[in-house]
């Protein structure tokens, strides 16, 4: 695989590692727990829907015992950190360590500020969103806020089942109890608060803009490699590849270019070539020059 056009990243403002990127990691693990938090206590407890996670299970306590929500999840994160530091070795962290607290601590700050609605779907939905902000902005400082994740790493070492199915598997178990202690609507609201959570996350940390990933194949490669780089504006790729029905040599230029500039591509590549074979894909997240910066190592 060889690039042709020369490489012109910029440094990134911030070094992965370095003191200024460790407060950048902590304050996103400060800010995301606090969102969470105020989605917990403004929208899923007050209207009873325990959407998974150790705050669903919090939720349904507070239901049978009264037991303070922050209490519970103190009880279940923190000896869930240790049983994991203990069984899986040290790849946890300060920062999970301080998440397993934190989250907790700011559910337990702020308890009384009352529910915003009390619509349980407009609850499921913005506190869905809300956990989901806040969860992946914790994932972007490269941390955790425990709980279940945890208890899902173990069952996964010691039994082979799959990560995910794990999670599911807790998750699953909770919005069930939830649907036994409440009702059975309320499961069903969990579910749809969970599902909203997953897709939240993934928006915090991919975002909303897909790029594609073109692959060009063509007779022209030259012209068109000319045509990406200067007319497009774009780098490229050229691939190493064969005809599976001739055998022949066969370059393959591949191009990742925002969704605004795929009708300017398949133009360009088709007024050089109008025999060229074009492939088009989403590439869900692109790090580099002209696209997203990333820190470095």
């Amino acid at each position: 695989m060889r690039q042709v056009k020369p490489d012109r990243r910029r440094k990134p403002l911030i070094r992965l590692g370095s003191p200024l990127h460790q407060v950048y990691e902590y304050t996103l693990l400060l800010v995301g727990s606090l969102l969470i938090a105020l989605s917990f206590n403004l929208f899923l407890n007050p209207n009873q829907i325990a959407s998974g996670g150790v705050t669903g299970i919090s939720t349904i306590l507070q239901q049978l015992f009264e037991i303070e929500p922050a209490v519970v999840q103190w009880l279940v994160n923190i000896p869930l950190f240790i049983l994991g530091l203990l069984l899986l070795g040290g790849q946890f962290g300060l920062k999970t360590a301080v998440g397993s607290v934190l989250l907790p601590f700011f559910v337990l700050l702020t308890r009384d500020l009352g529910p915003l609605t009390e619509n349980v779907i407009l609850a499921t939905i913005y506190g869905g969103i809300g956990v989901g902000a806040g969860l992946g902005i914790v994932f972007r400082g490269r941390a955790s806020t425990g709980g279940l994740d945890l208890a899902a790493q173990l069952l996964h070492k010691y039994t082979g089942m799959g990560y995910g199915l794990a999670i599911a598997l807790f998750d699953g178990i909770v919005i069930v109890t939830a649907g036994i202690i409440f009702t059975p609507e309320k499961a069903l609201l969990a579910l749809i608060g969970l599902y909203v959570t997953t897709k939240t996350i993934d928006i915090v940390q991919l975002g909303f803009k897909h790029s594609k990933v073109a692959f060009v194949i063509t007779r022209e490669t030259e012209s068109i490699r000319q045509a990406i780089l200067y007319d497009l504006d774009r780098g490229l790729t050229e691939l190493s590849a064969f005809g599976g029905f001739t055998g022949e040599a066969r370059p393959v230029l591949m191009v990742v270019v925002s969704q605004t500039e795929v009708t300017r591509l398949k133009a360009l590549v088709k007024s050089i070539d109008p025999l060229a074979f074009i492939i088009l894909a989403d590439a869900t997240e692109v790090l580099g020059e002209g696209f997203k910066q990333q820190f470095s190592h």
